[in-house]
């Protein structure tokens, strides 16, 4: 738990320089209210067939405080949750949801401030009768989450780093923001205009340097 927590200071931007695509959730996962606080916390994974939203609303009273709960449904058409289970989870102490769907009483959720990081807002509840287990691997937004994964969501989008990669890359993305914060526009504008005339150059461009 501690190792995640430290992921709070990160950007995703950094974890996904770090990272690649394949680890960034697309771009339909989504903070729901701004300015959302940045979250960081270990997986724990959720899989809720669409139309029913059960298991969300068992996790909430199983998974660990500082936990992200990360639901795997891809359904458009009911909500996962609503403003009495986000007021629990966060009652409980869950970091925040990133789920694969939708939720309702926005409003609720913003004046809270609970973190929820999905792809919209419908008003109709899904029923409670799939039972399915926890922990396993999910999908959501397009990336594989196993349970304990790290995951990583602000204002810019969502990354999951893998469990046994969170040291190596906790290492790493600290590494890259203290050389960056030493560095200056101007030391980034020259290394900028080098690099990039550098591969106009060898791609032929014939263009004012």
């Amino acid at each position: 738990m501690i190792e995640a927590m430290e992921f709070l200071d990160i950007p995703t931007t950094t974890l996904a320089d770090l990272l690649g695509r394949e680890r960034v959730m697309d771009i339909g996962i989504r903070p729901l209210w701004d300015p959302v606080p940045r979250i960081a916390g270990p997986a724990f994974t959720v899989r809720c067939p669409p139309g029913d939203n059960l298991m969300l609303h068992a996790a909430i009273h199983r998974a660990e405080p500082g936990s992200v709960i990360v639901v795997e449904s891809g359904d458009l058409d009911y909500a996962l949750a609503g403003g009495n289970v986000c007021a629990v989870a966060r009652r409980r102490g869950i970091a925040g949801f990133v789920a694969d769907g939708l939720i309702r009483d926005l409003a609720e959720v913003r004046e809270m401030r609970f973190p929820v990081f999905a792809r919209g807002v419908i008003p109709i509840p899904a029923a409670k009768s799939a039972v399915a287990p926890f922990g396993e691997r999910v999908r959501c937004g397009g990336v594989p989450v196993d349970a304990g994964d790290v995951v990583v969501a602000d204002e810019e989008g969502v990354v999951a780093v893998p469990g046994a990669r969170r040291r190596e890359i906790l290492t790493a993305a600290r590494a890259k923001l203290a050389e960056e914060a030493t560095q200056t526009l101007d030391d980034w504008e020259r290394a900028h205009r080098s690099r990039i005339d550098e591969i106009l150059a060898r791609g032929g461009f014939e263009g004012t340097l």
